[in-house]
């Protein structure tokens, strides 16, 4: 399927690794010129090397933490010095941990809320206006499915994913008559860094073993099995596209069957 992508820009966070590489791989793919952002500069500067290589689009590694709002605008600046206006947006960056209500004090919640919540809102709020400007843009924010199907042992994580529903919705409906469309996509369990991490924390927390833990997540898979990186990252291509011109303003769930709610 041609998706029309080629001399397009983007810009995705929490690119070194995981769902956000390979998501920078699928746009590079496409013919996209990629800002990638992340905090580590040793991986990111690898990962970003290693998708131009393999597909000959540019790609510029930003290293930048979203929770200094002054040092992404100073990123932001950086990634439209060295590729223009940006077309996309894709945010992905933030990452938080498993735990209870007793087990989160507020440094835990300030953490998660200022990184994904208040990084995505940051990033749009600097991107969306002169995508708008040109009546053409694409947001879609990577968020997850406990947003909608929350779990007393993540319960940081679904309460931001929640927060982070309503915003793709709300961003969505402001943006819409300018046709710049936003879209969250909600991955279920996907082999990745971050999936291993959460399994540890969740064995850690119930007092299984990884693997045991592991078993039991994929158990709740209609699939019966993990998803990958590159299934996500084709989804995103695909919304990213004019192919996709009259999807906003939903949340779309890629995880297996997994989820279970109407």
């Amino acid at each position: 399927m041609e998706l029309g992508l080629k001399g397009r820009t983007a810009l995705v966070t929490g690119a070194s690794m995981g769902i956000g590489r390979a998501i920078a791989r699928e746009l590079a793919a496409e013919g996209v010129a990629v800002a990638m952002l992340a905090r580590g500069a040793e991986r990111l500067a690898e990962a970003a090397a290693a998708i131009a290589a393999e597909t000959g689009s540019r790609t510029v590694p930003i290293a930048v933490d979203l929770v200094d709002g002054a040092a992404l605008e100073a990123a932001v600046a950086q990634a439209e010095a060295a590729l223009g206006v940006i077309d996309i947006l894709v945010n992905n960056a933030g990452a938080t941990p498993m735990g209870r209500i007793a087990d989160s004090d507020d440094a835990t919640w300030r953490k998660s809320l200022d990184l994904k919540l208040m990084g995505y809102m940051r990033c749009a709020r600097l991107l969306v206006p002169p995508m708008r400007m040109r009546r053409w843009g694409r947001v879609i924010n990577i968020i997850g499915r406990s947003g909608h199907q929350p779990r007393a042992t993540y319960i940081v994580g679904s309460s931001v994913n929640a927060s982070l529903l309503s915003f793709t919705h709300a961003l969505a409906q402001d943006c819409a008559p300018d046709n710049v469309l936003v879209v969250g996509v909600n991955p279920g369990p996907i082999a990745t860094p971050r999936w291993d991490a959460l399994v540890a924390q969740g064995a850690a927390g119930s007092g299984r073993d990884p693997e045991a833990e592991n078993a039991a997540a994929i158990g709740s898979v209609a699939m019966g099995r993990l998803g990958t990186a590159e299934e996500v990252s084709g989804l995103v291509a695909f919304l990213c596209s004019d192919r996709a011109g009259f999807i906003t303003g939903t949340n779309i769930d890629i995880d297996g069957g997994g989820t279970r709610c109407i």
